[in-house]
């Protein structure tokens, strides 16, 4: 297990276990290239469907699909709920979060514009920065396309200086943009105010570096409340991902190339322009199917009922037991 008298951790816990997995199909496949010395498996995570729905959507589902606390597979059935059903729990979801971002902050956001929510983590990786690459750009189709207003949280580690200088940089980009798009940094992120962000906003951001991502479960969280994902291709998105019915993709999914930066917030900002925010303005009942996809198709495999299920058939049975001691 040691390397230039260096005890690898990683080594040492994988040598002693009977299986091996990532928590996503992507970061199972990265991380049998980093160890190939030993088979690596993939189930990919899930959210606790109860405790992320908002009460608005528990209600709704409560309705529509009773046996969804049961078993989250019904929320298949979620193809069937009547759109009008969709935007009215999402309506009163978005309201609920104004509210409460104003009670925090003392700033009063739109409930009829579009509202970007990016909210996790403040680590250097998942580029929260992003989005402002190019000012100018994001401030031209705030004006052509439609307006935008963007809600931030996530705190980075005490020690974290890369962390810290990231919150610090978007706070910048605020200021810089406070006459043209509406930005608010939410300070004390913690699951309360989590439950109001990924309930109440109209899309979801996530711009990780990739291949870092192992699986990310913001937006699954996000979906089970029909939000739906815009996201760079990495870790769960890759499976979640169906362009434009759970949500969009900002750049491709081919091999890395160096810095991919600059690619990926042109693709950022052509979605943004000529995708998503014309079709929730101009097309709503198109942006409503979109939400009602990501219950119906992400929301019904993203959960802990199915990711727990697969732990027990494919890790922890008897049987899959003794099927991995035979591999190793």
């Amino acid at each position: 297990f040691a390397n230039a008298n260096v005890l690898n951790m990683t080594d040492l816990a994988i040598h002693f276990s009977r299986y091996v997995n990532g928590v996503a199909m992507r970061h199972g496949e990265v991380s049998q290239n980093m160890f190939p010395h030993f088979p690596i498996h993939a189930i990919t995570n899930g959210v606790h469907a109860a405790t992320w729905a908002s009460p608005q959507f528990h209600d709704l589902f409560d309705r529509e699909i009773p046996e969804w606390r049961r078993d989250n597979a019904y929320m298949r059935y979620a193809v069937g709920i009547p759109l009008a059903e969709i935007r009215k729990a999402h309506d009163l979801a978005k309201a609920a979060l104004i509210k409460e971002v104003q009670k925090r902050s003392g700033v009063l956001l739109d409930e009829s514009v579009l509202t970007i929510g990016f909210a996790r983590r403040a680590a250097t990786y998942k580029r929260a920065d992003l989005l402002f690459k190019d000012i100018e750009r994001l401030k031209a189709i705030a004006a052509s396309a439609g307006p935008i207003q963007i809600l931030y949280a996530g705190k980075a580690h005490p020690h974290d200086a890369g962390g810290k200088a990231l919150i610090h940089r978007v706070i910048q980009a605020a200021a810089g943009l406070k006459d043209s798009i509406k930005i608010v940094y939410l300070e004390n992120y913690n699951m309360a105010l989590a439950k109001f962000i990924i309930s109440g906003v109209d899309l979801w951001l996530n711009t990780p570096q990739r291949p870092q991502e192992a699986s990310g479960t913001s937006g699954m969280k996000a979906a089970l409340n029909g939000i739906p994902s815009l996201s760079v291709l990495d870790g769960w998105w890759v499976e979640g991902c169906v362009e434009g019915v759970t949500g969009w993709a900002i750049g491709y999914d081919r091999k890395i190339d160096g810095d991919e930066s600059a690619a990926e917030s042109v693709s950022l900002y052509e979605k943004l322009e000529h995708q998503i925010i014309p079709m929730f303005y101009r097309a709503p009942e198109a942006y409503a199917e979109v939400m009602r996809s990501c219950i119906s198709l992400n929301a019904s495999f993203f959960n802990t009922h199915r990711m727990l299920s697969q732990y027990k058939a494919n890790a922890y049975s008897p049987r899959a037991l003794i099927k991995n001691a035979q591999e190793v």
